[in-house]
């Protein structure tokens, strides 16, 4: 079932309020996966243990989902290549080794 995500959801893009309530902005949204959020946080940088304790316990994630999160992933890898180049392309050569070697 489709989610509205955040579409661009990695740690410099969460911050708290002075109040110490958590925000989270430049949002590039779209209904997709659940999942392609969740596997984002953890690209850049991390939530935090807090954050995906909380999340699971919620709505927990399916059986797969680390072997899905690297797919999920190497979009923004290629995405940051083609804008920024350098290590970018060594990190999706892995990513997608490590893609063709999932088993079904």
């Amino acid at each position: 079932m489709p989610s509205l995500v955040h579409g661009d959801l990695w740690s410099g893009n969460k911050a708290f309020t002075s109040d110490g309530e958590p925000v989270i902005y430049d949002p590039a949204v779209y209904y997709g996966d659940r999942e392609v959020d969740i596997a984002m946080t953890s690209l850049f940088g991390s939530f935090g243990s807090q954050f995906y304790n909380s999340y699971n316990t919620s709505w927990p994630l399916d059986e797969g989902f680390e072997k899905r999160k690297i797919i999920y992933n190497l979009y923004h890898i290629l995405n940051h290549y083609v804008l920024f180049g350098g290590g970018y392309l060594s990190e999706a050569n892995s990513m997608i080794a490590t893609i063709l070697k999932i088993k079904r």
